[in-house]
């Protein structure tokens, strides 16, 4: 089968690490602003204002009618939550998505968080989803280190999540190449598929992001038709990395550390290219 895809050089990699950083700095922009009181169109406007000052360009925007610098989803609202006046409230669970464009490459990351401010066991468990949903990305990312196949990865996130309890993952929505664009093929899966995906090799660039939800799985598309919810109303999480895979190993780009403390329980370090 012919590949669909680009395999990036090591100077092309390295320009899309400029693109990882400048949308780790703008996460960790809207991470330092998240409060009670806060609104998730304040938050956008703090990303958008990051990376154009970076010298980037948001490229959510470059979405075909999409407007916003990052998708801000509260609560039930899993994925591609559109930034508003919504005031987030103590005890929230809201994650962020975000990416920057520097020079024709494009960095893509997410977190989740629980809004401080409150205590109590829908707080644990909002903290304890989020906790899942991050440590499925890693497990996903440690399982890329050593992949023959790409799709060992979902295999690698699918068992994580299934770990921790009876968390659901949704299925309509993967990770996916990414490079020039910032969705690019191939796909990610964040479950066990029965194609075992593409040949794991050097140049291989993608963003793994696991999303999943303290219920059932289903999910429903909001009357704006962007914003993806869940059918039973539980939490849902997202968390997402950019990351390379080159001839020393792998690296991730939207971590300013590369990647080292998320894998470092899985024993691997990740190489940097410079």
């Amino acid at each position: 089968m012919r590949k669909s895809y680009e395999l990036k050089t090591p100077d092309q990699i390295l320009k899309m690490r400029v693109a990882g950083l400048l949308t780790a700095k703008a996460l960790a922009s809207v991470r330092a602003a998240i409060r009670p009181g806060v609104t998730t169109l304040e938050l956008d406007q703090i990303a958008e204002k990051t990376i154009r000052g970076g010298g980037g360009v948001p490229n959510f925007q470059l979405v075909p009618g999409y407007s916003h610098t990052v998708c801000a989803s509260v609560n039930s609202t899993v994925v591609h939550g559109i930034p508003s006046k919504l005031v987030l409230e103590a005890g929230d669970l809201v994650s962020i998505d975000c990416g920057a464009e520097i020079d024709g490459w494009n960095g893509d990351s997410a977190f989740s968080m629980v809004v401080p401010g409150a205590s109590g066991e829908r707080v644990l468990k909002r903290q304890q989803l989020s906790d899942v949903c991050e440590g499925s990305l890693w497990a996903g990312i440690a399982a890329l280190a050593t992949a023959k196949k790409l799709n060992e990865v979902g295999v690698a996130v699918q068992d994580y999540v299934l770990t921790q309890g009876p968390y659901g993952i949704l299925e309509q929505y993967v990770g996916h190449g990414i490079g020039r664009s910032m969705h690019e093929d191939p796909p990610v899966f964040n479950y066990r598929v029965r194609d075992a995906g593409p040949k794991v090799q050097s140049g291989l660039c993608v963003a793994i992001e696991p999303m999943i939800t303290a219920g059932d799985q289903n999910t429903f598309v909001l009357d704006d038709d962007w914003g993806v919810a869940t059918t039973d109303n539980s939490d849902g999480a997202h968390w997402e990395h950019s990351v390379a895979v080159h001839d020393g190993g792998i690296w991730v780009l939207t971590a300013v550390d590369g990647g080292a403390e998320g894998l470092k329980p899985f024993g691997i370090a990740p190489v940097s290219l410079g």
